[in-house]
């Protein structure tokens, strides 16, 4: 597996800014560790950038992002090609931050408290099989309820059957045509 080469300084100049020193930046806000990316935030533009070279590092040339994101031409960010020196040792570096992340878990609640999941849904055949208070089960009441809506279907079904032969001579007519609405002619 080929080696990851670190990236190269691209210049000798330096922001004429004083260096900024390991041991006077949060260790939050900056990654040495061995393996990895070596990073920091940029002190003025407060967002992530690589630090570039493999013993004077520096941090890489780069721009205002929300400047550009407005439409504006790019323009350098002050913190660029920012000296950084490493004062202390790595494994005290690596001290300091994981007392950083000790303190942080010690204000941090011990316990998890979750929201209650809500309880399963149940079958949809145990709720078909409840019974009524009266010990009918739901589906022959509703049996019995399709039986007398049938009958009352057919009652009426009856009533509307038109009579046979002529018509009535002593109530009003009974129309044998469906009536459908008719468009308005203008």
């Amino acid at each position: 597996m080929p080696r990851k080469r670190p990236g190269r300084t691209r210049t000798k100049h330096t922001n004429a800014r004083p260096p900024l020193l390991l041991s006077t930046i949060a260790p939050q806000d900056i990654n040495i560790r061995e393996g990895e990316t070596r990073s920091i935030v940029c002190p003025d533009c407060r967002s992530w950038r690589r630090l570039t070279g493999e013993t004077r590092l520096v941090i890489r040339e780069h721009c205002h992002s929300d400047r550009v994101a407005e439409g504006q031409t790019h323009e350098r960010c002050p913190g660029s090609n920012q000296l950084v020196l490493l004062d202390q040792d790595v494994s005290q570096w690596g001290e300091a931050m994981l007392a950083a992340d000790s303190t942080a878990t010690g204000r941090r609640s011990a316990r998890q408290h979750h929201k209650p999941r809500p309880a399963p849904a149940r079958a949809i055949a145990h709720i078909a099989s409840q019974r009524q208070p009266d010990g009918r089960s739901p589906w022959i009441l509703r049996e019995m309820a399709w039986a007398s809506a049938a009958l009352e279907a057919r009652h009426t079904d009856a009533r509307r059957v038109p009579p046979t032969g002529d018509a009535p001579t002593d109530g009003p007519a009974v129309p044998l045509t469906t009536l459908r609405p008719q468009r308005p002619t203008h």
